[in-house]
Order: structure tokens, then C-alpha cells, then sequence
């Protein structure tokens, strides 16, 4: 049994959480797989559980051709911020960069990418788009936290909320994202990216690979 509904989670009713087991693979991996394989995936909230990693993924449904569609990537960014944010210990700067990493307090954290189907045009509107987010929870494997200074993890940082709260509270913003999105355009949820980014929200690409590890599948450490 690889999948299982996970214990405690609290979401909001617009997403169906699915807990993978450790040995599962990624998040954004099974997202995208139940994406092509099933038509109402959207809403599934995919939990990694692989250790030393806070592992999401989303699937959602758009309504708008890809080339506007993508945007919805820096509304998932900028929720994986706010509850960053949320739970941060004070005085600390969340940041965002163009290759959509999410830099605390001037180290790596994690960040996030955005998938949809290889075949679906510009033009077209695609029938899934899947965000997902990773963030360094802890860093024991890698040994000596000097022998990899461009990255930080929560526990390093002393954040006191567990995997399963930052789940939560990524979830909650996006929900606020989406609907700010749906009631004023998608100009006006992408508007509370600029909060956080270093950079012209036009230029931010969602493909991971300036913060993402294939080798390792996580966070470069």
C-alpha cells in the first residue's frame, strides 16, 4: 500500500489530501501521474513523507489558456512563502528569485516548480497544471552544516511547526490566492508575489532547476 489518507491533516473542503509512504517517490511526481491518468484529480493535495523534507504537491484545474495559465505557479510560490512566513521565527527575510527558489534568511530553503501536459499549446487550455513545493527540514544526512553553507533548513532555523502545519498553512494561502484569482483576475494574485520576489514576476520560470536535486530528489544542498 503506497498511499493512505493521512492522519490529522486539516485542510480546506477544496482540497483531498493523499499521504505517499516514504519510499514512494515525490510529490510532484505522483501529481502529475494522477493528473494524466485520472480527469477529477484536481484538488488532490499529494504529501511526501521521505525524511529530512517538507514535500507538496497540488493539482489543479485551469480555466485559462497555458501561456496565462502558468501564472498560477507564483500564486502556489508565494502561498509556499506566506506559510514560510507564518511560522518563521522573527526578524528573518523570506525571499523568492527567479528560478523560483524560496531563500531564507539568505540560504536556500527549498522553492517550487509548476507541470502541465508536455503536448498542450500555448493557445490551448490544458486539462492539468500541477504545483508542488519542497523545503529543507533538516540537514543530518549532509553532516557538517559548513560543508554546505548556501543552503538552511527549518530545523537549523528553529522552526517549531511540523511538516504537516506547513502543509496546512501552504494549503490556506493558496486557497486565498485562487480565489483572489478567480473574484479579480489573475493580475491581482500575482500582485502578492511582489511581496517576496527579488525579481519581475515575468521573469520568474517554475522548472526547479535552480533549486531542485534530480540526483537526490530534493532541495540542493
Amino acid at each position: 500500500m503506497t498511499v493512505s489518507e493521512p492522519p490529522g491533516l486539516m485542510l480546506p473542503p477544496a482540497f483531498r489530501p493523499l499521504r505517499l509512504a516514504a519510499c514512494a517517490g515525490t510529490a510532484h511526481d505522483r501529481a502529475c501521474a494522477l493528473a494524466e491518468a485520472d480527469g477529477e484529480a484536481a484538488g488532490t493535495l499529494v504529501v511526501g513523507a521521505r525524511p529530512g523534507l517538507v514535500d507538496l504537491a497540488v493539482v489543479l484545474a485551469p480555466e485559462e489558456p497555458l501561456a496565462p495559465a502558468r501564472r498560477v505557479g507564483l500564486v502556489g510560490l508565494t502561498a509556499l512563502a506566506e506559510a514560510v512566513g507564518s511560522h518563521a521565527p522573527p526578524d528573518k527575510p523570506v525571499i523568492l528569485d527567479r528560478s523560483g527558489t524560496l531563500v531564507f534568511d539568505r540560504a536556500r530553503l527549498g522553492g517550487g516548480r509548476l507541470a502541465w501536459p508536455q503536448d498542450c499549446a500555448e493557445e490551448a487550455v490544458p486539462d492539468w497544471l500541477v504545483f508542488s513545493g519542497m523545503l529543507i527540514a533538516s540537514k543530518r544526512e549532509a553532516g557538517d552544516p559548513g560543508h554546505t553553507p548556501g543552503s538552511t533548513s527549518l530545523e537549523e532555523e528553529g522552526f517549531e511547526a511540523g511538516a504537516d502545519a506547513l502543509v496546512e498553512s501552504f494549503a490556506r494561502h493558496l486557497l486565498r490566492g485562487l480565489s483572489l484569482w478567480a473574484e479579480d483576475g489573475p493580475a491581482a494574485a500575482v500582485a502578492r508575489a511582489r511581496d517576496y520576489l527579488d525579481a519581475d514576476p515575468d521573469a520568474v520560470r517554475l522548472d526547479g532547476t535552480g533549486w531542485f536535486d534530480p540526483a537526490r530528489g530534493g532541495p540542493r544542498l
